[in-house]
């Protein structure tokens, strides 16, 4: 049974929909039309853009250099989440519940196979957004295909976010999620040895932190997965420079964000907002998934080779053909679909024996 109790008020209007329909369309465009219609390919610092996202990109993003507005942003995030997804899978029940926090209730979404029986992975999903974006309604096709895929539980945070709340508050919910559910491992159902943290880009530097902060629980995670990571709170990197713009995430967005995000120089500099300043020694596994036209690529490889220098198991990939957000573009985009697919491979195989079959 599917109940949204905390879904986003946003609806989409007419001409969202056709846009998502023009979008689902383009995207079903013969492989060599698209890339007629795309223009001449973009090969950046060795990297060739998959031709149907540089169309996308032509048809769809917004002006290149635009700063957004923030009620504009979180309904687009929500809106668009839809565009590119397919229904909901009946056999993967939706159930809300609430975690109680340091700043009040935290919302959650509980994304879990119907019948299951038996003690299932867990894992504890971080949306993205900038910490100023993104809700349980953007990322629901996301966490719900990792709750079929992986057969696991999965445990979608909707955390408080900036400018609302600025930097500490979205962590410390984030961790006191994870503490909870940690402590709950049996009334929830889920085996406690195996549960895993991930998210994309915000989301990703959540799981980043909670990693370093819960490594020495009586319960620590058991695995990080990490897409396109956004690690520090600076922009100076040199992916910010081949990157700036034109490439879905921006450098003006990124500005945009942490000025939302960090309110001092010392906050920007905690590792709790900026975790390639962490202690990474004694982490779990990590799976570290970058995007070759993202302004964030170099920071993601740099706290990747951070893992691997401390001993970390770390399985690191970069699809040099893809832009910041590619969990959302599954199933549509062939090329974020394979590179899905290989982390789907990445995070069974962390598991090793651990994981099991879905029953």
């Amino acid at each position: 049974m599917v109940d949204h109790k905390f879904s986003n008020p946003n609806r989409a209007t007419v001409l969202d929909q056709l846009m998502g329909f023009g979008a689902r369309c383009v995207c079903r465009l013969p492989e060599p039309l698209i890339k007629r219609l795309a223009g001449p390919a973009i090969s950046i610092d060795g990297q060739k853009l998959d031709p149907l996202i540089q169309l996308t990109l032509r048809w769809f993003a917004d002006p290149p250099g635009k700063v957004p507005e923030l009620h504009t942003l979180r309904r687009t995030f929500d809106i668009q989440a839809t565009w590119l997804s397919k229904p909901l899978d009946p056999s993967i029940g939706i159930r809300t519940i609430q975690i109680d926090g340091p700043h009040g209730a935290i919302n959650c979404e509980v994304h879990q196979r119907v019948g299951q029986t038996s003690p299932a992975p867990a894992f504890l999903f971080f949306h993205g957004g900038g910490h100023s974006g993104g809700s349980l309604m953007s990322h629901r096709p996301v966490a719900h295909r990792l709750a079929k895929e992986l057969c696991c539980t999965v445990f979608a945070i909707d955390y408080r976010l900036a400018p609302e709340n600025p930097f500490p508050v979205g962590i410390e919910d984030c961790l006191a999620a994870y503490d909870h559910i940690a402590d709950h491992a049996q009334t929830f159902g889920i085996d406690p040895r195996r549960i895993i943290i991930g998210g994309d880009s915000a989301g990703a530097n959540v799981t980043a932190v909670l990693a370093q902060q819960r490594r020495d629980a009586p319960i620590p995670p058991a695995l990080q997965v990490l897409w396109v990571p956004w690690m520090e709170m600076r922009t100076d990197t040199r992916s910010y420079e081949l990157f700036d713009v034109g490439y879905f995430l921006e450098k003006p967005t990124m500005d945009w964000y942490i000025d939302n995000y960090v309110k001092s120089a010392q906050d920007a500099e905690n590792p709790k907002a900026s975790p390639l300043l962490g202690t990474t020694e004694g982490l779990c596994p990590a799976v570290v998934l970058i995007a070759g036209f993202d302004p964030l690529r170099d920071e993601g490889l740099a706290y990747a080779q951070k893992l691997q220098d401390a001993g970390v198991t770390t399985h690191v990939r970069v699809f040099d053909d893809l832009v910041h957000p590619m969990v959302n573009l599954v199933p549509f985009v062939p090329a974020a679909t394979r590179a899905w697919d290989e982390t789907m491979t990445l995070i069974k195989a962390s598991l090793s024996g651990e994981h099991v079959a879905c029953q």
